[in-house]
Order: C-alpha cells, then structure tokens, then sequence
C-alpha cells in the first residue's frame, strides 16, 4: 500500500485527500496544512516511486489509469474512508480524473490545481524528445528542463526549485514508468462521463500556466459541474506560488459542498473565477 500521513480533527469532520505531482510528494502540501486543518481531516498520499513510497514495489511494469486510482482506493479502504474530497496538483489532477472514471462513488467533490487534461503542441514536441533520450540520460536533467519550462519566471522560482529538490528522491527506473504514462494522460479525461457521474469540481490555474490552462479553459466547458479560478501572475504549481489565495478558493469550494462552516474567508481583490457553461 501506499505511504501516507494524515492530520485527523475529529470523526465528524470529513476528509480531504491530497495528490501531489510528477517528482514531488506529500511535502508539497505543507503551505496547505494549517489552513486546512482547521476544517478537515486531512489525508496526504505519496504516489507509486515518491515520498515514502520510493521503496513501493508495482506489480506491473507499466502504469494505468485504472491502476493509479486502485492505489488511491486501497489507502480510502484501510483506513475506512468510503467517501472524500480530494485535492490534486499537476499529476494529482490526472490521478484524480482517473478516479473519476473508476472510482467516482468515493468523491464527493474536488479541487484541481494546475490541471493537465491535454497536452498543447509544444508539449508534445517536448515529451517526444525526451522519449528519445530519457533512458540516456540522467532523469534529473530532462526534469529540471521541463521545470525551467513550465515555471520559467523569477516568481516561479521557489515552487520550482521545491520541485526539483524533491525530484531528486525520485529513481531512474521509476522516472521512465511515470513518464511513460505521460503519454497516455490525452486519453483520460475525455473517458470522463460528467452527466452520468456528476462531481463538483473547481479548477485552480495561474495566468501563467502557458502549457496547461488552454485546454482547460477550452475542454471543460461541457462539465456543468466544474468551475475554473484563475489566479493572476501565477504559474503551473499555484499551491506554493500563491498559496493564500488557492487556499481560500479550496476551502471556501468544499465548504460549500459540505456547509459544515459556513465561514467563507476572503479572496483578493484580483481573484478572478470562472463558472463554466454550454
């Protein structure tokens, strides 16, 4: 089974499960935690290869939609969670879209920060050529590339280098079976049946998430159950680059769907939030 932490408030407190990226692991969530933990119990799960499930042995070579959310489903099921919001960043969203497909009785509602649902063309140019070279060359070196290119700003320097610093735990070999699932993400989302499961859903993306939040903006407009926010002058990993504001916008979504706190806490002056229609 997964590795993963929890932060529990109370039994009568519903949960709030956390997905992290490609590289990275439950420690990106740490700007999170004391806003979170005032209104859920929090689970944080570390993905096959990341965090504490480096040492994680996959029965299969090659990594699948289906699996990933099996992975997810198991840590719900050992600790008696039946139903949960979740929270997913980069990867995250892809695991969670997953879950959405296989598993979309265990969400009640979720938040997806720096959501990939298809890839631009630039994208694509990018991840065929590390195709080529990725069993050539040091993982590390086609990682800090693409981070340099999704957060290539000086604002974006910190949640870039969080990243990069925790990618390094990750292993060559297990590197290669992410990446190779990459290839697979165009294929996810569109499998998403959003009028037979209809799940609330909120989009949390930076202004200056060049490679992602195109599609996004233009793919998720036939979910009446999704909402998008943007966050200005921020990039791919909006929870550290502007934590405050993805927080608030977070918390306030599940409150909503929870009304156990009524309390809405408040958005900047700046925050813009987009309510998608047909």
């Amino acid at each position: 089974m997964l590795h993963y932490k929890t932060h529990v408030l109370s039994p009568s407190h519903e949960w709030v499960v956390f997905l992290h990226g490609l590289g990275g692991n439950s420690n990106i969530w740490y700007k999170q935690i004391k806003d979170f933990k005032r209104h859920f119990n929090l689970l944080f799960i570390d993905l096959k290869g990341h965090g504490g499930s480096v040492d994680y042995k996959p029965e299969i070579l090659h990594y699948t939609s289906e699996g990933l959310a099996g992975d997810v489903v198991n840590v719900l099921d050992h600790l008696s969670i039946k139903k949960a919001h979740f929270a997913g960043i980069s990867l995250g969203s892809v695991v969670l879209h997953s879950l959405h497909i296989h598993a979309p009785h265990r969400i009640k509602s979720m938040v997806l920060g720096g959501a990939i649902i298809r890839f631009t063309k630039l994208a694509r140019t990018l991840l065929k050529t590390g195709d080529l070279i990725k069993n050539f060359v040091p993982y590390m070196w086609l990682y800090k590339l693409f981070a340099w290119i999704l957060m290539p700003k000086k604002h974006h320097e910190h949640s870039r280098n969080l990243f990069i610093r925790e990618a390094k735990k990750l292993r060559q070999k297990e590197f290669i079976r992410w990446y190779q699932f990459a290839s697979t993400v165009p294929a996810i989302y569109p499998k998403i049946d959003t009028e037979k499961h209809v799940i609330p859903k909120m989009y949390i993306m930076g202004s200056q998430d060049y490679m992602f939040i195109g599609p996004v903006l233009e793919d998720t407009v036939k979910d009446k159950s999704a909402s998008i926010h943007v966050i200005d002058q921020c990039g791919h990993v909006c929870n550290i680059e502007k934590d405050k504001e993805f927080n608030q916008v977070a918390i306030n979504f599940f409150n909503d769907r929870i009304q156990l706190d009524p309390k809405k806490l408040p958005l900047p002056k700046t925050a813009r939030k987009y309510v998608i229609t047909q």
